[in-house]
């Protein structure tokens, strides 16, 4: 998200904006990247190298609870990122419960939002939501950005699986809704020809060579 940002800065097509990153988090995943920037794929080295290919002009690293109090607080026209994804916890939720009841607000999901999530809530439109045991009014417009999720899709967890010198004896599928564990299952099955189940919630499964049982 901050390597977008940064890009359309630096192309003009957006203004120069206080960009607040506040995220214990990403702040630590952020450091990560910088200190491997070598490991990136070429065009980022074209955006800047190290840190400044991710920090836009007006970019500040919100490090302490205080100074995340006072974004909240803050009416000043910026761009927060902030985590998690699917707004379930963390400091993303004093920022939703401040803005979302303004209309001149936007607030963009870029990750996957699973079912019964608050992310979830929101991008199907829900006109209010509880954050902190208040219910809170939806007014500001909320996008879904689809293509910046990180998880593989089913095509690149074929090509992962295919590169296993021999098939497990079961493959487990405990990540995803029902619906794609399906789907995925049907493939793995088909081009691979291997046995894949689903387990269900509260289900045990046990290990060869193991002690004990994996509880879904």
């Amino acid at each position: 998200v901050l390597y977008w940002i940064k890009k359309l800065e630096d192309e003009k097509r957006v203004p120069p904006l206080p960009v607040f990153l506040d995220s214990p988090m990403a702040l630590a995943g952020l450091e990560l990247y910088a200190d491997r920037t070598h490991e990136l794929d070429p065009e980022f080295h074209e955006n800047g190298g190290g840190m400044d290919g991710f920090t836009s002009s007006l970019f500040r690293a919100i490090t302490s609870t205080e100074d995340s109090k006072a974004l909240t607080l803050s009416h000043q026209p910026s761009i927060i990122v902030s985590s998690s994804g699917m707004a379930t916890g963390g400091r993303v939720l004093h920022h939703l419960r401040a803005s979302l009841p303004d209309e001149r607000n936007a607030v963009v999901f870029v990750g996957f939002q699973a079912v019964g999530s608050r992310g979830r809530s929101l991008v199907e439109g829900a006109p209010q939501v509880k954050i902190h045991g208040q219910l809170v009014d939806v007014r500001a417009r909320v996008v879904e950005i689809d293509s910046m999720s990180a998880h593989a899709d089913a095509s690149e967890i074929l090509r992962w699986l295919r590169g296993f010198t021999s098939p497990p004896g079961i493959t487990y599928l405990v990540h995803g809704e029902p619906g794609a564990q399906q789907v995925l299952r049907g493939r793995i099955e088909a081009e691979l020809g291997w046995r894949v189940e689903i387990p269900a919630h509260g289900d045990t499964v046990g290990l060869p060579g193991r002690t004990g049982a994996a509880r879904a």
